[in-house]
């Protein structure tokens, strides 16, 4: 008899979940934080050194206190551009990270922030006469001339005797041999060893602020700071950076990423129209295999997605490209623990369960491979996270995210809506709604072990061992060469330099975007065109171009084209630190993975298991090398999460492979080693296809429609899932097989059943 409570129970369920979604689902993308790479915007990683030079003392240097004060007196100046989206961060012992999201005006921030603000009063022999400590805080601002009606800054001074006494001086200096009058008070902002007021003066555009001639004494606490002359913006400017304060630190500029906001706005519409796409053909193929569990995996990857945006929102992330890549790759995080259930469950069935029986049995039998899986892809995404930079920590956060989340909904949440259907037994005797037909069932009663089978066939594996070896050892050996003879083809990230990204309607040539750094006399290392159509010119330089050569570009691209380019820089410190973070990632999360795997299964699986994600992480930098595409620090990103997906799919080989050895209890003989094997690899070999598909479609989709920045990692994504699915099957599990069967003789696998309290346990 029908329980159709249960069936209205799954229904009321679905239609909570839909409310739930359709009525905030506006409110929390509008809520959501994009980041630069989205907006607009730019991230700076600066360097922090004392003022001035150590005399060898304790308290020389840069400590904790003096980077939190910094960090105060940058929010303050940020705070006068009036910036929502701001996040200034301590990292190390001496550096600053600073991203400003959606701001238009990108040069003047850039200024605002790496200008020390420490003003001082010189004679034109540049002999500092009064220091800006005199200045009494806060007391700048934007007024104008009594006379002239110009725009002036106005400052207070603490003492008009000190203001009094340096007028009285400066203006009785004479010396004949200058081009210039010797009665000059030169105001300097941020004075450096080396300025010389007899150079500055002869140029158009000056690095002191101002330099009026004293004629007489002025005994007075108020100064009038004319410039030459100012604008009424610039004069407030002035006022706002000395009313923020003077930076306690030198900051030098060691790696910058500016975004215009036409590039953010492109990239948010591509990428998010890549990851509908990919998500719903991953929906359309779970719903067209799996029939009715399908339908209720699609009901809960829609509730993960949203369930991600909330909590993400939540912990105030900022969500950047990288993590949309994540995002939609952690659909395919969960699609996979729906496949290793469904197929499990279809399994149960072709032995001639019940549905309800196979249901249980699919269930509890599928528990200890997920978790498995997903604990070894979890450790890689934390290495991710500790190891890598900003955009690959956004990255390493959602995949951290998905991981969990995508347990959640894809274990709890697809059993309590499938069990609502099976125990309501209204599927009672319609195998078909799973996907199965009514011929691909045995009787439970002929006692016979269902023959794994793939397109109706039956593959031996084992046999071929020797060939795929070979295949293996072929292409390690053409990559080796490939490295050694043509290198990779590296980007900024690792070579240092900067990288400058032009975005036009199309009609763009590499000789118009060449004549445009003539005329700014600058030669780029190369410049190609990229993007669809042609429409984006990337042109890398071999050296980093400093702040005032950044603004020129962005202002002479603004002009011709009508918008700011992206440009990156990256110091050969950051490159070097990134090429070594880069190693200690794969080896920390090799040593990680193979303590799990011990732990859960034995030394034999933790190390076949790390030699066969080691072949997919050099395949994949062997590949790079012969197509020449880029290798940036996304490209990282992308082996440790193709690691991650490698180690997954081989631990859920191994999980059937030890459930095997298990039932058989004794295995005495190479021989029945083999069988055992080659029968786990038929029985995980439509869970492999169908896994692999489902992430290849989220990886093809950002490939196809993503944003250009995430063309390379999602290009890795697609070879590398490929690669890993190939060496957890012909690789790892083949490998273990020789490996272990070679040692039968010293160490025979035998389980034995134990009674003890509560049951047997083997």
């Amino acid at each position: 008899m029908v329980k159709r409570g249960r069936i209205v129970a799954f229904f009321l369920l679905v239609l909570l979940i839909a409310g739930s979604i359709g009525t905030t689902i506006q409110s929390v993308t509008k809520d959501t934080r994009l980041g630069l790479d989205l907006q607009g915007g730019f991230e700076i990683l600066y360097e922090v050194t004392p003022l001035e030079e150590s005399s060898g003392g304790e308290d020389d240097g840069v400590n904790r206190e003096t980077l939190e004060a910094t960090v105060q007196a940058l929010r303050q100046r940020v705070d006068v551009l009036g910036i929502s989206e701001t996040s200034i961060n301590i990292e190390g012992e001496d550096r600053i990270r600073v991203k400003l999201a959606g701001i238009e005006d990108q040069d003047k921030a850039r200024e605002l922030l790496s200008t020390s603000a420490t003003l001082s009063f010189r004679d034109v022999n540049d002999e500092e006469r009064l220091s800006g400590n005199a200045v009494v805080d806060g007391s700048a601002k934007q007024d104008f001339h009594p006379d002239t009606k110009e725009p002036i800054v106005s400052v207070r001074l603490e003492s008009a005797e000190k203001f009094g006494q340096l007028t009285s001086e400066i203006k009785d200096m004479q010396n004949p041999d200058t081009p210039y009058p010797d009665n000059k008070l030169v105001i300097w902002l941020d004075y450096e060893e080396g300025d010389s007021y007899a150079e500055e003066v002869t140029k158009e555009d000056p690095k002191y602020i101002s330099d009026p001639s004293v004629t007489e004494t002025l005994r007075t606490s108020n100064v009038m700071i004319t410039g030459s002359p100012f604008t009424i913006d610039e004069a407030k400017e002035l006022a706002d950076i000395l009313n923020a304060g003077a930076l306690p630190v030198k900051m030098e500029e060691i790696y910058s990423n500016s975004v215009g906001a036409q590039f953010g706005e492109k990239a948010l519409d591509k990428t998010i129209t890549a990851g509908f796409i990919g998500i719903g053909v991953i929906l359309i193929f779970m719903m067209a295999y799996y029939r009715l569990p399908g339908v209720v995996a699609a009901i809960t990857l829609s509730l993960y997605i949203f369930l991600i945006l909330v909590v993400f929102n939540a912990l105030q992330g900022v969500l950047t490209l990288p993590g949309i890549a994540a995002l939609v790759l952690g659909v395919g995080m969960a699609v996979d623990a729906n496949i290793i259930t469904y197929e499990r469950i279809k399994e149960e069935l072709k032995a001639g369960k019940s549905i309800l029986s196979a249901y249980r049995s699919g269930n509890n039998r599928s528990l200890a491979t997920i978790l498995d899986a997903n604990i070894t892809t979890l450790i890689a995404a934390i290495v991710l996270f500790s190891f890598g930079t900003s955009s690959v920590k956004g990255f390493a956060t959602m995949l951290i995210m998905s991981i969990l989340l995508s347990f959640i909904t894809a274990v709890y949440g697809s059993r309590l809506l499938l069990g609502l259907w099976v125990k309501s037994r209204a599927l009672n005797k319609k195998p078909g709604l799973f996907g199965l037909k009514a011929s691909q069932i045995q009787n439970i009663e002929d006692g016979e072990e269902v023959e794994p089978l793939v397109f109706g066939r039956s593959f031996d594996f084992v046999k071929h061992r020797k060939k795929f070896f070979s295949i293996s050892i072929g292409l390690v050996l053409a990559g080796v060469i490939a490295i050694s003879t043509l290198g990779l083809n590296v980007g900024i990230d690792f070579t240092s330099g900067s990288r400058i990204e032009v975005l036009s309607d199309g009609s763009i040539t590499t000789e118009k975007v060449q004549s445009i750094y003539e005329e700014l006399e600058l030669e780029p290392e190369s410049i190609v065109l990229s993007g669809d159509n042609d429409d984006i010119a990337v042109a890398r330089f071999d050296t980093n171009l400093d702040q005032g050569t950044i603004e020129k570009v962005n202002q002479a691209f603004e002009d011709e084209l009508g918008n700011r380019p992206k440009v990156s820089t990256v110091s050969p410190i950051v490159g070097q630190e990134l090429v070594e973070n880069a190693i200690y990632a794969v080896a920390i999360a090799s040593v990680g993975i193979i303590i799990y795997v011990t732990l859960r299964f034995e030394i034999y699986y933790a190390l076949t298991a790390i030699i066969a994600l080691l072949h997919d992480a050099f395949f994949i930098v062997a590949l790079f090398s012969v197509t020449r595409v880029e290798f940036d620090i996304t490209i990282i990103a992308a082996i440790l999460t193709i690691v991650g997906y490698s180690v997954n799919d081989t631990i859920v080989t191994f999980d059937r492979i030890r459930e095997n050895v298990r039932a058989k209890k004794r295995v005495k003989s190479f021989e029945e080693l083999a069988q055992i094997v080659n029968r786990s690899l038929m029985q995980t070999l439509g869970r492999s296809i169908n896994t692999v598909l489902t992430v290849v479609f989220a990886a093809l989709a950002l490939l196809l429609f993503g944003a250009n920045s995430i063309t390379n990692f999602s290009f890795a994504l697609v070879v590398g899932l490929a690669a890993g699915t190939y060496s957890s099957m012909f690789i790892a599990a083949q490998l273990w097989l020789v490996w272990r069967g070679r040692n039968l003789d010293k160490k025979p696998i035998i389980y034995k059943e134990k009674k003890q309290t509560g049951g047997p346990q083997v």
